[in-house]
């Protein structure tokens, strides 16, 4: 497995080669499709896009549309090509679709247990997420199994609970996942809102935000304003200056009317977006770009991250801002109130609130300890216990 410094000058390779740059949409639910069009309104036509999946006359439909409607806007420029015998549940079968189309870019927005937000269930039960994490990790899995076994070369980005799903399987041993989509990129537009109406600004893109923190704290703040007694690490610049502004007022604006259905995945769709966007503009401009993504590096929880194309070969790094050991800890804090105390050794670590809160309200008795070979027998677990009797 190469490194994504490796990864970003092939990117960069092949960009400034005039060659096509191909993009692997694995799944084509609501985020797959947002996804799918935001790429196609580019009208780029080093773009080649490839949707992957079972049902080829689903993604058909949803194909057409998307192209109709770009042509009718005047933006279909890219490529798109469906890939429609894809069993993500099978990793050769996900082998040989990586070998034929050689993907530069995956992005993972497959889901175990679709047309369902966890959220609805765990939220008011649990007020955590982490609970789901052997949902999440399991597709991912198989596709960076058979990334590793098909010789990829891709930057992949994974969109479902990275924060511990990428450092799950880079410390199983496994390759992991480049980058993971969401979470930060729901706060950080929030708080632009807030910091320009405050200070009279009117181009939102002059305002800087970095942030550190975890899936919970994406949740709890956009839904309640508060932080729940942890202390965030955040930066509000302007044009190059720093912004002497309350964190907690900017929290607390941060609380604001959002839709609870499937729309709410434009969201994270966008975040998959920004970071091939990022790379994509950063090489040809040469220019410095910084995003914010959960688990970059196998690190647990969410981070800023630079990419950097000033010079002959790209970089990606961590935020200088804060040292890392201050952004790791901050990060455990954190995910520790989503109900994940470490993912270490290949295990995902339960707290032992969570623990309790599962049994209590649901009266299902999870491992504290879950090995990456077990996460598909909590998964149904969780599917059978927890999912179908309470789903509405």
């Amino acid at each position: 497995m190469k490194t994504l410094n490796e990864k970003l000058n092939l990117i960069q390779n092949k960009l400034k080669g005039g060659q096509k740059i191909t993009v692997a949409i694995f799944g084509l639910g609501s985020v797959g499709c947002y996804l799918l069009d935001y790429l196609v309104s580019l009208a780029d036509p080093q773009l080649r896009i490839v949707v992957v999946g079972r049902n080829a006359q689903k993604m058909q439909q949803d194909v057409n549309i998307i192209r109709t409607a770009a042509t009718i806007r005047r933006q279909l420029r890219s490529e798109i090509i469906i890939e429609g015998d894809c069993d993500f549940k099978d990793v050769a079968s996900i082998e040989a679709v990586l070998r034929k189309i050689q993907p530069d870019f995956i992005v993972n927005s497959s889901r175990l247990y679709a047309g369902l937000k966890y959220g609805t269930i765990s939220w008011s039960n649990l007020r955590a997420y982490g609970v789901w994490a052997p949902l999440s990790v399991l597709l991912g899995k198989n596709i960076m199994e058979a990334y590793q076994k098909a010789g990829c070369n891709a930057i992949s980005i994974n969109t479902s609970y990275s924060d511990a799903v990428i450092p799950w399987l880079k410390s199983a041993g496994m390759a992991w996942f480049d980058f993971g989509s969401g979470n930060l990129n729901h706060l950080i537009p929030r708080m632009k809102f807030y910091v320009a109406q405050q200070m009279g600004i009117d181009n939102l893109n002059d305002i800087d935000i970095t942030l550190v923190a975890s899936h919970f704290h994406d949740v709890v703040i956009s839904k309640e304003g508060h932080t729940e007694g942890v202390k965030l690490l955040l930066g509000i610049e302007y044009l190059g200056r720093k912004l002497d502004i309350n964190p907690d007022d900017v929290y607390k604006a941060c609380s604001i009317s959002m839709p609870t259905d499937q729309k709410r995945n434009m969201m994270n769709a966008s975040s998959n977006f920004d970071i091939i966007m990022s790379i994509i503009n950063a090489i040809r401009n040469s220019s410095k770009i910084k995003i914010h993504t959960p688990g970059v590096d196998g690190n647990i929880g969410g981070y800023p991250f630079i990419i950097d194309a000033t010079g002959t070969e790209v970089k990606g790094y961590l935020s200088p801002l804060y040292p890392l050991e201050q952004m790791q800890q901050v990060n455990r804090n954190s995910i520790y109130c989503d109900g994940i105390e470490n993912v270490t050794d290949g295990k995902l670590i339960y707290t032992n609130e969570l623990l309790e809160k599962v049994k209590t309200r649901f009266g299902v008795i999870l491992p504290k300890e879950v090995p990456l070979s077990d996460a598909a027998k909590v998964a149904d677990l969780l599917i059978e216990s927890i999912i179908k009797p309470n789903q509405k």
